[in-house]
């Protein structure tokens, strides 16, 4: 695929965590996946109360430490220490993913490597290092009322990682309700994928040509606002 977009404006890690959060409503129990989807936790939006949730056994926590900072016993799914306020509480993995499998999650956002038109979720082996490992990925792809994916819109080597049918070992099938990326946000429906927003400086066509499914520009389809 070409490059000719490579020196485009794309959202940085933060910025696509601060969209995410966007997303959380007042008293949704959320969990967030290791790498961007930890970060949203420091962007709640005023006036809403979100309650997160980690696979390792904590739930109720705030916002992330800065590096060096706050208890190391206390961390999220990507180890990061976090913010301990009144109400946070602890147990083990068994009651962790009781949680999860019982769909007392409204929201589960986690990355990945590969999302289909349909929806379905590659995140966990990359094949051509034979690198991966799933934890509870395919628990948390199914057992949210909701899931969001933030990555990157395409690879390092410029291939699309919003796909017409995964390459990748799959995770879930037809798992994903909402598509984060550095460039656009984009939104799974049973007509087909639908381009909500797009990033500054970008056009949907421009998205469109990053993209192997063929996206449904949106009626009121924006530039994402933050």
């Amino acid at each position: 695929m070409s490059d000719k977009f490579k020196d485009k404006f794309r959202l940085d890690r933060q910025t696509m965590a601060l969209r995410v959060a966007r997303e959380f409503q007042d008293g949704d129990c959320v969990n967030l996946g290791i790498g961007i989807p930890v970060l949203a936790s420091n962007y709640v939006p005023a006036g809403r109360e979100v309650i997160f949730h980690s696979e390792n056994g904590v739930l109720g926590f705030g916002e992330v430490h800065t590096a060096g900072e706050g208890d190391p016993d206390f961390v999220n799914a990507g180890g990061q220490a976090v913010t301990i306020i009144p109400g946070t509480c602890f147990f083990d993995h068994h009651e962790s993913f009781s949680i999860v499998r019982g769909k007392h999650l409204d929201i589960s956002v986690m990355g990945g490597l590969q999302v289909s038109e349909k929806g379905d979720l590659a995140n966990w082996l990359v094949p051509e290092r034979q690198i991966g490992t799933i934890g509870g990925a395919m628990d948390l792809a199914i057992g949210a009322k909701r899931l969001i994916i933030a990555m990157n819109h395409v690879t390092k080597d410029n291939q699309p990682r919003i796909v017409k049918k995964c390459s990748y070992e799959l995770t879930a099938l037809e798992c994903v309700k909402l598509v984060v990326t550095d460039i656009a946000v984009i939104e799974v429906t049973k007509k087909g994928m639908v381009l909500k927003e797009y990033a500054p400086t970008w056009t949907p066509e421009e998205v469109q040509e990053l993209s192997e499914p063929k996206l449904i520009v949106a009626p009121d389809c924006k530039e994402i606002e933050l």
